[in-house]
């Protein structure tokens, strides 16, 4: 028998991870099933009424809800310690759908500037196609969050550590600050993991994840979650998706559900060896910065302190010689492989001035502190002595 949810909410979250939201099949099979079906059939037509009324338990329809994924939704929430979860097709989907469903014409958003480039494209160039305003803050400074709001705010967004500056937000602050002017906070939580951050328990109303980064960990899907309480998901947020079809694949719902029996062990590998190469960084002659969430020279070290229970698993670091330096020690590497995904087994490299914030102009990026010289690094599951040998023969050639 599957254990229920307030049996999981007393399990550590390695356990959850394995076993909470389990649904087996007559056949009782060991592994998760996964369900490759468009829609369900109804024992008659009251029941089919009953589904699309929500009386009757079931499924209707793919883009509704479909059991592989639900297992993924119930498992993520039971982790997170949220009353809900929905998954998305992407990442993006997600944080689209968080932003977008709560909101009104008229409606108003503050968001901190340091934001991954989609995620400010949709802030700062979508909402305003909809009659929905916005205003950039930086992030770091509570009051100026406090000084943007509006009597029509109604929504803050932001990531910590941000992409890829990984600049710090104090989380409680700025929830403080946003119950205060009765606004929702969406917390983009990807680069801490659900490992290392708890937002909700910060006092974030939604926390969204790119699933494709540490949770699937692996380079092979797509996937995003939204979490949250029952009142926020089911407001807004749960039509929106039902309505607009931004479903989870089953069989990438699958492939994550496996995915997520690894997540501790993943992670606290690819920490340790974060922390090992962001150390061996700061001790070089080239780097003229080095970024981890682990030191203690981060800029916001006390509150990571305060609000992570570990390092995330990237790095920032700075080279001289701008954009030509950057090209040549990404050029250089042979082992870390040059990639704009992160959160995989395998370690990336990217130059976010020229990829991920490229459509920014210098003037915006500087102000982001994305700098031409500025480096982001996935730490991956090799060993750390190896990622370490690789960058110090490419620093060589900076």
């Amino acid at each position: 028998m599957p254990i229920s949810d307030n049996a999981a909410a007393e399990l550590h979250p390695e356990t959850r991870l394995i076993q909470a939201g389990t649904m087996r099949s007559q056949f009782g099979e060991t592994s998760e099933a996964l369900f490759l079906t468009q829609g369900h059939v109804y024992d008659d037509a009251a029941q089919a009424e009953g589904r699309f009324l929500n009386t009757d338990p079931g499924f209707q329809y793919g883009r509704l809800g479909n059991p592989t994924t639900a297992m993924l939704e119930s498992r993520m929430a039971a982790f997170e310690g949220a009353e809900t979860c929905r998954a998305t097709a992407t990442g993006m989907a997600a944080v689209t759908a968080a932003v977008m469903a709560p909101l009104r014409a008229g409606d108003h958003v503050v968001a901190a500037s340091a934001l991954f480039g989609s995620c400010r494209y949709i802030i700062e160039d979508h909402l305003p196609r909809y009659g929905i305003a916005s205003t950039l803050v930086e992030g770091t400074d509570v009051e100026a969050w406090r000084q943007a709001v509006r009597p029509n705010t109604k929504l803050f967004f932001l990531e910590s550590p941000a992409n890829p500056t990984l600049e710090v937000i104090d989380i409680a602050a700025v929830a403080e600050v946003a119950k205060e002017a009765g606004a929702l906070l969406v917390v983009d939580n990807v680069f801490a993991t659900p490992l290392f951050q708890r937002p909700l328990a910060l006092g974030a109303d939604i926390v969204v994840y790119s699933a494709t980064k540490h949770i699937d960990g692996q380079g092979r899907c797509l996937g995003g979650l939204i979490l949250g309480s029952k009142a926020v998901i089911e407001a807004d947020i749960q039509n929106f998706l039902r309505q607009t079809g931004p479903s989870l694949s089953p069989f990438n719902a699958w492939v994550m559900l496996k995915a997520l029996e690894t997540l501790p062990l993943r992670v606290a590998r690819q920490a340790e060896n974060a922390d090992k190469v962001a150390d061996w960084l700061a001790g070089q002659a080239k780097p003229t910065r080095v970024i981890f969430p682990g030191r203690a020279d981060h800029p916001q070290a006390a509150i990571v302190a305060r609000q992570m229970s570990g390092p995330s698993t990237m790095i920032a670091f700075e080279v001289p010689g701008g954009k030509d330096g950057a090209y040549r020690l990404l050029d250089a590497c042979r082992l870390i492989r040059i990639s704009n995904n992160l959160g995989d087994a395998k370690s990336l490299i990217v130059h976010p001035a020229t990829t991920t914030h490229q459509r920014f102009t210098p003037e915006v990026r500087a102000a982001m502190g994305v700098s031409d010289g500025l480096i982001r690094l996935s730490i991956g599951l090799e060993h750390a002595d190896d990622l370490i040998a690789d960058l110090e023969q490419a620093l060589a050639k900076v």
